[in-house]
Parts: structure tokens; C-alpha cells; sequence
């Protein structure tokens, strides 16, 4: 399957038509041809008029073709959008991807004037619904929420071969947010502190496991980082979805898990599992004391995901522009502002189509690092 760039349904459409003129012209001129021939057979005319005056149709008409499909096509990038469009979300309902966006989404219906329908599309960390996005035409009705996993971590985990380039196959419109993880442990666990954890599970090598939302996933990419910064070994246990993966983890089936605190915080507040720390440089704002792994002595397994928006590679540049500057907008809103503040999250809607290629090309770059220089397999 290759990936480059689209030509939206309506424009080929165009192209179509163009092609029919094309064919019309070119039997017009074969039987100008054949006419002529007649003619010099019976009359001793001329029929290299003829013939020319066919080619000069054929130009014509094409030129006037593709015209025609460049107006309509400028129409449809000024009228956008005329219809609902749909905001695929590749993570199950009720992980931290899915709460996010749908508060974007229900925003950006309010500023676009048009429907904005959330299509959760889970599978293969994240693979699944951003593999989908990058097939979708490129009309601006198809737009991704797209996160690190799929996007900047996966290509460097040797999971196989990937039906979508990161860069090439899309147009990425707008930064959301970057946000450090939790480690959480069940409430009865036996250690409160990430010496404490650490200490338990060299003592126990290979008996206690971490759950993720997938192989690949940021929160998968956590879990292996802590264990090759810490010398430990955790049995990795791969989720379809974070909410079954933080149901696991309150049964206790779940030793400790990785995951950002918009997903956490119900679990948290209500003492079904206890705060270790988080993956980050400095401590949360949300969670004051809560040490980071820098601070346990563990720089190399600081780990921070983020998540922007994205549509299909060959968008017109109109429709992103209305898209990210709808964004800018949203992203701006208070409310927005807040919700990511209290969850632990810090706002990147200052990167706009611009600044998104060295952003997600500077991440890629990082997370290959990390993975080769930690020696991290794809499992």
C-alpha cells in the first residue's frame, strides 16, 4: 500500500471529466482523420486543415476541463465545512486520548457551525485509526487525533511494517498537549515510593507486571524505559483499551500501570490506587507530592507523550488553515486551558502546521534513541 499525496473524491471527479473531454477530442480527430482521407480519395482536398482544427479542439477543450475543475474545487475549499465532519479518535472510549478530544471536539463544533462526530477506532496501539485517517480522502471531513504512540514511537519499535508514513502521509494542523505519566500500584500493594517499588521488584524479578493501552503505546514505551533505567524485569500486559486496563488494575490483576492522569485522577481520588510518581522532569502541579523519576535517580526513564491534530496528506491548505485557526481558537478556551492544567497536561497549541513537521520529526528522533540505547524490544 503506498502513501503520498491525495487528490480529493470531488477533484478526481474533475480529472475524470477532463479525461472524457480528452477521449472525445482524440475520436473526433481520428475521425476527422478518416474523413479526410475520403476526401483526398474523392476530392484531392486538404486534410491537414482538418486534422489541426481537431488538435486545437482537443486543447481547447481539456484546458477549459481543468479550469472547470480548479474552480469548483477552490469552491469547495472556500465552503468549508458544509457538512459533518469526523474526528477519529484511534484509542478506545474512556482512555486519556478519547476524554481530551471530546471536549476539543465539542468546542470546535460550536466554532466550525457543523457537526463534529467522534469515531473511536482502537487497535494495534493506536495503529488501526491512524492507518485509517491516512487512506481517508483528503477533503477535510476525516481529522485525526493523533497521539505519539502511533505516530513518533511505533515507527522505532520493530512491530513490522507500518501502512503510513508519519510525516508523508499526513498534514499535521495543530499541537494539543504534552503530559508527563503516572505510576500508580494497587492500594494494597506492599510499597508507597518508587525506592520502595523498585527495591520489591528486584527482590521478586519477573513476578510483577505493568499494564498499557497497547504494544507501542506511550504508556507501554514508560514501562520499558523504567525497567532498563531501574534494572528491574515487568511482565508487560497489553490492553485493547484504558479502561479495562484501569479495571484490571483496581482487581488487583494489575500489579502497576502507566497512564496519564486524565485517566488516573477518578481512580486516585478515590484511593483505588496510589500515586509512586510520575514520568517527568518536574513534579505536577496536580499531584505536589509526587516525586519524579528524575528525582529517584532515574533520568533516562522520563518519558512525556503528547497529542495534536492531523488530516490526510493533500488537504488543501485552505482547509487547514481554517482548521488550525478554528483550533488556535478552542484550544484557547478557558475551559480547555483549565481541564489540561488540572490534569496534568501543558498546552502545545502554539504549533501550528509549521512547527508540527520538526516537532513530530525532533520527537521521532528522541523516542530512537531512547529505544536503541536502552536496548527496548518490541513485545
Amino acid at each position: 500500500m503506498e502513501f503520498g499525496v491525495f487528490m480529493p473524491a470531488q477533484q478526481r471527479g474533475y480529472h475524470q471529466t477532463s479525461r472524457q473531454v480528452v477521449n472525445n477530442a482524440v475520436e473526433q480527430t481520428v475521425t476527422a482523420e478518416v474523413a479526410g482521407s475520403g476526401a483526398r480519395s474523392s476530392l484531392g482536398g486538404r486534410p491537414g486543415s482538418t486534422v489541426m482544427r481537431a488538435l486545437l479542439c482537443l486543447v481547447a477543450a481539456t484546458t477549459l476541463a481543468f479550469q472547470t475543475g480548479a474552480a469548483r474545487a477552490q469552491t469547495t475549499a472556500e465552503s468549508w465545512p458544509n457538512r459533518a465532519i469526523t474526528w477519529v479518535v484511534p484509542f478506545a472510549a474512556g482512555g486519556v486520548t478519547d476524554l481530551v478530544s471530546r471536549k476539543i471536539a465539542e468546542l470546535l463544533r460550536t466554532r466550525l457551525g457543523q457537526p463534529v462526530v467522534v469515531e473511536n477506532r482502537p487497535g494495534a496501539g493506536g495503529i488501526i485509526g491512524t492507518e485509517f485517517v491516512a487512506r481517508a480522502q483528503p477533503d477535510g471531513y476525516t481529522v485525526l487525533f493523533a497521539s505519539g504512540g502511533p505516530m513518533t514511537i511505533q515507527p522505532n519499535m520493530g512491530l513490522g511494517k507500518l501502512n503510513y508514513d508519519s510525516l508523508k502521509s499526513y498534514v499535521h494542523v495543530r499541537g494539543v498537549s504534552s503530559a508527563n505519566q503516572v505510576l500508580v500500584a494497587t492500594a494494597a500493594a506492599p510499597y508507597s515510593t518508587l525506592a520502595e517499588f523498585v527495591a520489591y521488584a528486584k527482590a521478586n524479578p519477573g513476578k510483577l507486571n505493568f499494564g498499557s493501552p497497547g504494544p507501542g503505546t506511550a504508556q507501554h514505551l514508560a514501562g520499558e524505559m523504567f525497567q532498563a533505567a531501574t534494572g528491574i524485569k515487568l511482565t508487560h500486559v497489553p490492553y485493547k483499551s484504558g479502561s479495562s486496563q484501569m479495571t484490571d488494575m483496581m482487581s488487583g490483576i494489575l500489579d502497576v500501570s502507566f497512564d496519564y492522569l486524565t485517566v488516573l485522577r477518578p481512580l486516585i481520588d478515590t484511593g483505588k490506587v496510589k500515586v509512586l510518581g510520575t514520568t517527568g522532569t518536574t513534579r505536577l502541579a496536580a499531584l505536589p507530592d509526587a516525586p519524579t523519576v528524575l528525582e529517584a535517580g532515574y533520568p533516562d526513564a522520563v518519558s512525556v507523550g503528547s497529542t495534536w491534530v492531523a488530516v490526510p496528506a493533500g488537504t488543501d491548505p485552505r482547509i487547514v488553515g481554517k482548521l488550525s485557526e478554528a483550533l488556535a481558537t478552542v484550544l484557547a478556551d478557558p475551559g480547555i486551558v483549565a481541564d489540561l492544567a488540572t490534569n496534568g497536561q501543558v498546552s502545545i497549541a502554539d504549533k501550528g502546521p509549521a512547527e508540527m513537521g520538526p516537532f513530530i520529526v525532533a520527537e521521532t528522533a528522541r523516542y530512537k534513541r531512547v529505544i536503541e540505547s536502552s536496548g527496548i524490544a518490541a513485545h
